[in-house]
């Protein structure tokens, strides 16, 4: 008959269980690291879709508007141009009747009382439940942090990346019979900006270009 041996149980080593230890920790770490990434992504693309949006509202509202006031005109009087951004009386964006009224608008963030839709509405923050938000006294809470800023530049009919003086004519020469101030096309520009409420640190996040002939 052979003899039985005697067995003892073995535990953990030290180095064992700080390895263990180790390849536990570089899991969780990688774990955060990708939910973090995962988060400033989603953060991203929400930032970029609210600034599109943003931006075309402004070029579905422009869609409306002849290029410069059809009252009183584009013209120019002795050297000086008359008849470029808002007219008299023309305070608020319900008074503005045509496009180079809107150059080097602001809306939002500092400019006004908030972004703006197509109709010249500002907008306001959502709650969880698609409300409108309000503050203590019940007041509408434009959306924080964006802004809209408007530039309006005269182009070359023959390159539209040459932007000219907003006085520039070109002179009868010839056969041709000149064009007058008021006959280029117009090239709008909309900058959609975020101002962080706790930083206070302004980031561009899109920029939309468009031409109207």
């Amino acid at each position: 008959m052979r003899p039985v041996r005697a067995t003892t149980s073995r535990g953990f080593t030290l180095i064992e269980t700080a390895l263990a230890v180790v390849i536990i920790g570089v899991g969780v770490i990688a774990m955060v690291d990708a939910q973090r990434a995962f988060m400033q992504s989603n953060a991203w693309s929400n930032h970029a879709a609210t600034a599109t949006y943003l931006a075309n509202e402004i070029r579905e509202m422009s869609r409306r508007y002849p290029r410069h006031d059809p009252v009183t005109g584009l013209y120019l009087e002795g050297p000086d141009l008359r008849g470029w951004g808002p007219e008299i009386g023309e305070v608020v964006v319900t008074d503005f009747d045509d496009l180079d009224d809107f150059d080097t608008t602001v809306f939002g963030a500092g400019g006004g009382d908030g972004p703006i839709n197509a109709v010249g509405e500002v907008i306001y923050e959502i709650d969880q439940y698609g409300d409108i938000r309000l503050d203590d006294d019940g007041v509408p809470i434009p959306l924080i942090g964006w802004s809209q800023t408007i530039f309006v530049e005269k182009v070359n009919p023959f390159d539209l990346a040459d932007v000219l003086d907003d006085a520039y004519f070109d002179p009868p020469a010839g056969t041709f019979e000149g064009r007058a101030v008021d006959q280029f096309p117009l090239r709008v520009t909309v900058v959609v900006s975020y101002e962080d409420p706790a930083t206070l640190d302004v980031e561009e996040v899109t920029q939309v270009t468009w031409i109207v002939p």
